[in-house]
């Protein structure tokens, strides 16, 4: 009696997980739905470098009991000048940035940018290059401006069986997609570079470190996805490092909170953009707990031109 009894239960649970399975599409589907929206990650990272915008940059740094310790908000632009992405100050916590002192900070900004295209591409080889569309035809570098590179932080990598659907949420008014990322890879732009640098014979000392390092982050980290499905559209990101009790340090500091997000937006019709991008982190220290939060929010877009310049 006993042993039917426990057949039976066996059975009534193995239906119930069967029926919680089905709720979830398969891996092989789930990898080819995410396969898609890396494709339109990547399609909307193209259409990022067509505008200039607005960007406010903010840094708060909390002590013990939350107490204020330090603060700094500022306001840029965005335009192109000579074929290159420039920033330009507006205000520095409220207060407007004189002229003079905009004009020398845009003079040294594009120097630099102009600086490091010159190194990037003296290291290349020259390649024939098709002819630019729309508003590329105007802008000379070819690396990315630094508003870019601020929001696409998470420009991770296809990884087959990585993925997890976790359910169907609103968000902003929208149905979307839960799905959790666990990164094999999501470290991986030093190793790559480590691995160019013994290709041509050189070796750093570090390099162990570095790689067992980043083995360990990617561990330890998860990426959160919310999708519009039908657009195959991420519009939210959020990563988390779990655990980081093996960073270096650990005695004097231990990280309790490590968070990144970036919302992304509709500033025009079916073209989905960054809208902010924040990070977290919290740390434990003898005198108590200690938190900063970072904050870029873009807004204003234009299309890139080169007279679309502050005023």
């Amino acid at each position: 009696m006993a042993q039917r009894l426990w057949v039976v239960v066996a059975l009534v649970v193995a239906g119930a997980l069967g029926r919680e399975v089905a709720t979830a599409p398969p891996q092989s589907d789930l990898d080819a739905f995410m396969k898609q929206v890396v494709v339109k990650r990547d399609d909307n990272w193209k259409k990022f470098q067509q505008y200039i915008l607005d960007e406010r940059e903010q840094f708060e740094l909390r002590g013990p009991g939350k107490v204020p310790l330090w603060g700094d908000r500022r306001d840029y632009t965005w335009y192109v000048r000579d074929g290159f992405f420039v920033r330009s100050p507006v205000r520095a916590n409220g207060v407007a940035i004189p002229d003079e002192e905009r004009r020398a900070y845009e003079d040294r900004f594009l120097k630099r940018e102009q600086g490091r295209e010159k190194r990037r591409t003296s290291k290349e080889e020259p390649v024939e290059k098709a002819t630019p569309m729309d508003a590329q035809s105007l802008i000379r570098q070819s690396r990315e401006p630094e508003f870019i590179s601020s929001a696409y932080f998470l420009k991770f990598k296809f990884e087959e069986g990585k993925y997890a659907f976790v359910g169907k949420e609103t968000l902003d008014g929208r149905e979307v997609l839960k799905v959790e990322y666990y990164p094999a890879k999501l470290f991986s732009k030093e190793q790559n570079s480590r691995e160019h640098r013994r290709n041509n014979g050189q070796k750093l000392k570090d390099d162990n470190y570095d790689a067992a390092l980043e083995k360990m982050l990617n561990k330890v980290s998860m990426v959160t996805l919310w999708i519009e499905p039908s657009a195959h559209q991420i519009v939210k990101y959020d990563f988390h490092n779990v655990n980081l009790d093996f960073l270096p340090a650990a005695w004097l500091a231990r990280f309790t909170d490590v968070r990144a997000t970036m919302n992304m937006h509709m500033p025009f019709p079916e073209v989905w953009l960054p809208k902010d991008v924040e990070m977290f982190f919290s740390a434990m220290l003898a005198v108590g707990e200690m938190d900063a939060r970072y904050r870029l929010n873009y807004h204003n877009y234009k299309l890139a031109t080169t007279t679309a310049r502050i005023k």
